[in-house]
Parts: C-alpha cells; sequence; structure tokens
C-alpha cells in the first residue's frame, strides 16, 4: 500500500502538466519568424497598395493659386498739410506690422465668413464628386470645424527678406482658387483702409473740439487786451512809458544845459541877479517835471505805468499764444481731414492671383512614396518588436 501511494498521488497532476501553456511554445509554434515576417510585410504591402490606389486614381485635384503683395502706406512730409506733397504723392513700404495685420485679417474668422457669403466655399468645398478624404463632410458644416477645414487649404507667409506677403489658396477648379485670392486681397485693402480711415476720423473729431475750444479761448485772450486798454485808457502802456522815457531823457539834457549856463553866469554875476535867480527857477522847475515823470512811470502804486505794462505784456503774451495755438491746431485739423479722406494704406500685388492650369495639389507621387515609406517603416519596427521578444523567451 505504501509503494502505490505515489502513484495514486500523480495521477491528478498529470492532465494539468499536459495542458500547460508555454510561452516560448505559443512564439514558436505555428507563429514561426518567417510567417510573422511574411505577415507583417504583406499588411505593409498592402496599405502601401491602397494608399497608392488612393493617391494616383482616387484623390481629387486641388488647383493652387498665388499672389503676392506688400502694404504700403502713403504719406504727407513734414508736419503741416503740404498741397503740392499731396498732389504729387509720397509712398512708401509698409512695416512688418502693417504686413502681419494682413495677414492674421485674412485668417481670421470674419474674413472667412465674408468668403463665405461671396463664394459660397462651404459648398464648393462639399461637392460630392469629389473624394471624401479631401472634402468639406456636408454644406452645413458649423463655422468652427469649416475653419479649421479652410485653414488647411489656405497658406500665408512673410518673407522677412524681402518683406513680401506670399498668399496662396486652394480649390478644386482653377476659377475658384483665383476668386478666393482676389477677394482676400479686395477685402484686406478695405480692412487696412477701414481701420485707418477709423482713427483718422477720431483724431478728426478730437481736433474739431480742440479747434473750438481754442477758438474760444483765443477769443477771450483778445477780449481781455482790448478791455484792459479801455480800463486804463491806454492803446499800448508800453508806447507810453517809453515816452515817458524819452520827456525824462530831454529833461535831463535841458537841466544839464540851464545848470552849465548857470554857472557860467555865475562868474560874473551876483547870486541875487535876476537873470542867475531866473536860471535857478527854471533847473527847480526841470526838477520838479523829471521828479512827476518819473512818479509816473516807476512808483509803488498798482498804477505805475511800469506796473501797467507788465500786466499789458502777460494779456499779449496770452493771447499770442492762444494766437498760435489756435493757428496749429487748424494746421493739425486740416492734414487729419485729409488724411481721413485720402487712402491711407495700398496693397500693391507684386503678382497677381494665378489661375492655375495644372493642379499642384496633391502631389500624388511624392504622398505615395511617403506613405510606402511610412508603412515598411512601421513594417520594420514591428519586426523588430517581435525579434525582442522572441530573444527575451530564448
Amino acid at each position: 500500500m505504501n509503494a502505490e501511494t505515489p502513484l495514486l498521488q500523480a495521477e491528478p497532476d498529470a492532465p494539468r502538466e499536459r495542458f500547460r501553456i508555454r510561452p516560448r511554445a505559443l512564439v514558436r509554434g505555428p507563429w514561426t519568424a518567417r510567417r510573422i515576417r511574411n505577415v507583417v510585410l504583406g499588411l505593409a504591402t498592402l496599405a502601401s497598395l491602397l494608399g497608392a490606389i488612393y493617391w494616383l486614381l482616387i484623390a481629387s485635384d486641388r488647383y493652387v493659386s498665388h499672389a503676392n503683395v506688400v502694404v504700403q502706406r502713403t504719406q504727407l512730409p513734414g508736419g503741416g498739410p503740404d498741397f503740392g506733397g499731396l498732389l504729387s504723392g509720397f509712398s512708401s513700404s509698409g512695416a512688418r506690422s502693417d504686413q502681419m495685420l494682413l495677414r492674421d485679417h485674412l485668417l481670421s474668422h470674419d474674413m472667412l465668413r465674408k468668403l463665405d457669403a461671396k463664394l459660397h466655399l462651404r459648398q464648393h468645398y462639399s461637392d460630392w464628386h469629389r473624394d471624401p478624404l479631401s472634402r468639406l463632410w456636408s454644406a452645413t458644416t458649423p463655422i468652427e470645424p469649416f475653419e479649421d477645414y479652410f485653414q488647411n487649404r489656405v497658406r500665408i507667409d512673410y518673407d522677412d527678406y524681402d518683406g513680401v506677403l506670399e498668399i496662396s489658396a486652394e480649390a478644386f477648379d482653377p476659377v475658384t482658387a483665383r476668386e478666393i485670392v482676389t477677394e482676400m486681397l479686395r477685402e484686406g485693402e478695405a480692412f487696412m483702409n477701414e481701420s485707418d480711415h477709423k482713427l483718422a476720423q477720431a483724431q478728426v473729431d478730437f481736433l474739431e473740439g480742440e479747434v473750438a475750444r481754442m477758438s474760444e479761448r483765443n477769443q477771450r485772450a483778445r477780449q481781455a487786451v482790448i478791455a484792459f486798454q479801455n480800463r486804463e485808457g491806454l492803446v499800448s502802456p508800453e508806447d507810453t512809458l517809453r515816452s515817458v522815457a524819452g520827456i525824462i531823457t530831454q529833461l535831463q539834457a535841458r537841466k544839464s544845459a540851464l545848470q552849465t549856463q548857470m554857472a557860467t553866469m555865475q562868474s560874473y554875476l551876483v547870486p541875487d541877479h535876476p537873470d542867475v535867480v531866473s536860471m535857478r527857477q527854471q533847473i527847480a522847475a526841470i526838477d520838479a517835471q523829471i521828479a512827476s515823470e518819473r512818479e509816473q512811470a516807476t512808483a509803488p502804486s498798482n498804477g505805475a505805468l511800469n506796473r501797467t505794462t507788465e500786466k499789458f505784456q502777460r494779456l499779449q503774451q496770452e493771447a499770442a499764444f492762444t494766437q498760435a495755438m489756435y493757428q496749429t491746431t487748424l494746421a493739425a485739423l486740416e492734414k487729419g481731414r485729409i488724411d481721413a479722406a485720402r487712402t491711407v494704406k495700398k496693397i500693391s500685388i507684386l503678382q497677381s492671383p494665378t489661375t492655375p492650369e495644372i493642379s499642384e495639389q496633391p502631389r500624388r507621387a511624392y504622398n505615395t512614396l511617403v506613405f510606402t515609406l511610412v508603412a515598411f517603416l512601421l513594417a520594420g519596427i514591428g519586426l523588430l518588436l517581435v525579434s525582442i521578444v522572441r530573444d527575451h523567451f530564448d
């Protein structure tokens, strides 16, 4: 009994050992290295054939229209309006900021809505005659996914070296492709000028208010000068002060002459002689007149001519300043009105939108080659992974 016991205990383990799954058997069983390689390469070949069939036979032709443009800004020389310069025209190349602003607008949501409204782009791109992989799924596609689709059909590049904006658009027929680029340029130029015109009009509105304010201020300053003249009874206190100074100079010269004459008379006449006394009285009268004139010109009181002249000069300076400001504001207003009325920015077309005669997209041979290379590259990576797994189990 003791000898048979090990045999009885080993019987239940026999079926379990028979049906155990071994990883090496799984790898080396029906899926041999040759068979795995053939399957992977077959899948890569099948994918390459399907890709070649699509790119060479099924993919719809897409025509690309190109245009090269540069934004130019017309400018007036100097600070004020120059009508001769305006007639001859002044132009300079637009800055990079203008080019980037135009690019952003051409790719904007608003531009897409305008193009769709005028050219019915959703109907064009959703034509069921085109292959399903390159066309839009439906003419009623919402604007958001349509915008993503359109971004893949339009390309706008900026050449930093030449400062040129390169625009290209794809469509299923040449005419539509050219119309897309043409309409984009037309709407882009209108947008650039509209934005500048709004800014210029805002400046004009501001300058009109400033002109009215400066005109009123200038009028008040001139009225203040007239009121001061009427109140003081002087047309020009400066001229009056100069006249008083001239009188004092004349009186002093007369006094000097009389003093010289009196000194001569005293040399041979007694001090009480009538002529000497008369001469002395004339000199005293001249001194009194000089003192009176000096008191009128300069005195501690506010009514002195020098103070009156200083007040008058301040009023005149204020009037002259407001007059100059008024003239400057008027000149700026005229220039602003000219800027608001003329074309501020111009899109100069270096290459007009082309009408393609052959389809540039898709690049059938290139896409087929790339797709085939990628398929076999993935197949090679798959075979490498299988080989690593087999080596691990070995």
